[in-house]
């Protein structure tokens, strides 16, 4: 994984915008890392990045994982058989 500051990141953009084809780029200010630039192939990574970092479903996936904890979620065959029956 390659690391770089804002200011070489600023002055090589392009270039490692390319390097992100061999692994994402780890952009640093006054020694720190701030940031990572990741490359995206499709339209599937896209969507993969922006649900990881959506707070709704963040939100949306605790509830769910409380509501299990308490008892009050359903067994996977009965999911599925829901699924199927929706499809």
């Amino acid at each position: 994984m390659k690391t770089a500051s804002i200011a070489t990141i600023k002055a090589k953009f392009s270039a490692y915008i390319q390097e992100t084809a061999k692994g994402p780029v780890v952009v640093t200010k006054n020694g720190k890392p701030v940031a990572v630039i990741v490359a995206i192939q499709n339209e599937d990574d896209l969507e993969r990045l922006k649900m990881a970092h959506s707070p709704k479903l963040r939100a949306i996936l605790n509830k769910s994982l409380k509501s299990i904890q308490q008892g009050r979620g359903i067994k996977a065959e009965q999911f599925w058989k829901e699924l199927a029956r929706e499809t």
